[in-house]
């Protein structure tokens, strides 16, 4: 007579012994960390939702099936994370998603390697700290531009948690990636081995005091007064003639900053159509309101334009507007949206725009990034950045190296005006100001536009998708300079280096364990609890292990 129990687990033994049906259950768990980003917001799921997929790669019993959970958990994990692009990519999404889901098979092998059969202390903690690393290195491998940028690390989930955002200040959003991982791996050990259980809460206790340590030693930025910086946002404005009236609709905005004592003015992204250089009756009429609001106006153009070095074409630029005209500062956009402003390999996959919304033509690529000067406003340093450039913590970072003050992002997600991305885009500035200790401003066209203090604190209430309006915040500067501006992607390197020491070990592994040659005891000594690098479990048989024969899986 079956218990209940039984019956479970013989309906679970049924599920997942069906490659199909397994397949499926890997898509869905691998999907369930998206839950934790904006719009949902459920950034406390972030440190368990991994579990499920963690379990499901330790139950694959061979390397091939763990390969293969891993992919599809990637796969899953990449359509959940941007399934807002399906109006404009449509069914090419699912491809694209399931190449990106590659980067994930090699460490579905690594986490069965370390998760899998009877675990010592030893392996628990090489696991605690290996799988992690693993997971990094696949952030890392998409953050390239060509692969999508760094949309969805997981890290960035944690955008409204104030102990997270002062871990980022010390290893940018890498080391909270780290940190969740991490704690998912603690999670899975603890419901899977009663033997291991210390070593787990040990490493959950460990981890939990480093973030302590971190929130009282890491240094703060050093605040110097309040900068005056408001964000027009015209909102929804669609139909014949659509790109007059939402220039119509800026100035009017604008006009109603009148008397406010700003320091700057903010417009979204692609907010000026046409090049204000060759349109000197548009460049006047923001000069204009520049002299009536007291204060320079960052606009965003979005036009044929030739650059300085005579290349014409379109770019996207940040475009200073004084009250005598235009500064001369301006910032062309370098790191473009795969799809959506050029198409990659555009002579193969050119046919991507009769599918959908990709970019007719390639807008061209600016040559380096700018910070300007307002010298309205006690000579404050800006550092524009434009759209998804704001994912990428290398160019804030770099920003705030060459003196920025205050880094500016102008956006427009209006394309997904009703999905989860323009909740996400917002949230990024958070991170990206308490990596580098400067105030952030997220000004869009239509939506979330929102402010960060140096800390990654939100400043004041941010203007919703619903919202045609502008604003005024009271912004306050900072000074110093954080850890991970100082010694940058550092969490990267250690990363790197874990995995490379835990290669070496199951090279060295494989080669004491071949047939008639022994295995010392002092290998198992060698390990991650004392190196940082491999597993205790290296002593016992490979058969034991579960894994069939030794390799360096990452």
């Amino acid at each position: 007579m079956w218990t209940g129990a039984g019956q479970r687990r013989e309906w679970g033994e049924r599920i997942l012994g069906s490659p199909l049906s397994r397949g499926v259950v890997a898509l869905f768990a691998g999907a369930l960390p998206a839950l934790a980003f904006p719009a949902p917001a459920l950034w406390w799921f972030a440190y368990v939702a991994l579990v499920p997929l963690l379990l499901l790669i330790r139950s694959a019993g061979t390397g091939r099936r763990a390969a293969l959970d891993g992919w599809l958990g990637g796969t899953g994990y990449m359509l959940a994370v941007h399934h807002w692009l399906m109006p404009s990519l449509h069914v090419f999404i699912v491809v694209l998603a399931a190449l990106l889901g590659l980067l994930w098979a090699p460490w579905g092998l690594l986490v069965s390697r370390l998760l899998s059969g009877r675990l010592s202390a030893g392996a628990v903690v090489a696991a605690v700290i290996v799988v992690p690393c693993g997971w990094l290195m696949i952030e890392l491998a998409r953050s390239w531009e060509a692969l999508g940028g760094p949309w969805g690390l997981l890290g960035a989930s944690q955008w409204q948690v104030t102990p997270a955002l002062r871990l980022a200040s010390v290893g940018g959003v890498w080391l909270v990636s780290l940190l969740v991982v991490a704690v998912n791996t603690a999670l899975t050990v603890l419901l899977v081995t009663s033997a291991a259980r210390t070593a787990a809460v040990v490493s959950l206790v460990v981890g939990a005091v480093v973030v302590g340590t971190v929130w009282m030693w890491a240094p703060q930025p050093e605040r110097s007064g309040v900068a005056r910086i408001a964000v027009v946002q015209p909102g929804v404005i669609e139909g014949p003639g659509s790109v007059q009236r939402r220039l119509a609709r800026s100035e009017e905005l604008t006009r109603s900053l009148a008397g406010r004592d700003l320091d700057l003015v903010v417009w979204g992204e692609s907010s000026v159509a046409v090049d204000p250089v060759r349109r000197p009756d548009v460049a006047a009429r923001i000069a204009a309101l520049s002299r009536l609001v007291g204060a320079d106006v960052l606009v965003n153009v979005d036009a044929r334009q030739t650059d300085a070095s005579g290349r014409t074409g379109i770019f996207k630029s940040a475009v200073l507007v004084g009250p005598r005209g235009l500064t001369g500062d301006r910032y062309d956009k370098m790191r473009l949206v795969p799809f959506g402003e050029y198409v990659p390999a555009r002579a193969a996959l050119g046919w991507a725009t009769s599918m959908g919304r990709a970019a007719g033509e390639d807008r061209l690529r600016g040559t380096r990034q700018v910070t300007m000067t307002l010298p309205g406003a006690n000579g404050l340093h800006i550092g524009p950045l434009v759209c998804f450039e704001s994912a990428f913590p290398d160019m804030s970072r770099r920003l705030t190296r060459d003196g920025a003050q205050l880094l500016v992002a102008q956006s427009s997600t209006s394309t997904f005006q009703d999905g989860w991305a323009p909740a996400q885009h917002a949230s990024l500035g958070a991170l990206r100001a308490a990596e580098s200790g400067r105030p952030m401003v997220h000004a869009t066209l239509t939506g979330v536009s929102a402010v960060y203090g140096p800390q990654g604190e939100r400043i004041g209430a941010p203007l919703g998708t619903d919202t045609s309006g502008a604003a005024v915040f009271g912004v306050p500067m900072a000074g110093g300079t954080t850890l991970y501006v100082r010694l940058g992607d550092w969490p990267l390197y250690g990363a790197l280096a874990v995995l490379a020491a835990f290669c070496a070990f199951e090279g060295v592994r494989s080669v004491r364990g071949r047939p008639g040659t022994p295995v010392p005891v002092g290998a198992v000594t060698a390990g991650v609890a004392d190196g940082g690098a491999a597993s205790v479990q290296a002593a016992r048989p490979v058969a034991e292990s579960g894994t069939g024969a030794a390799r360096c899986d990452p």
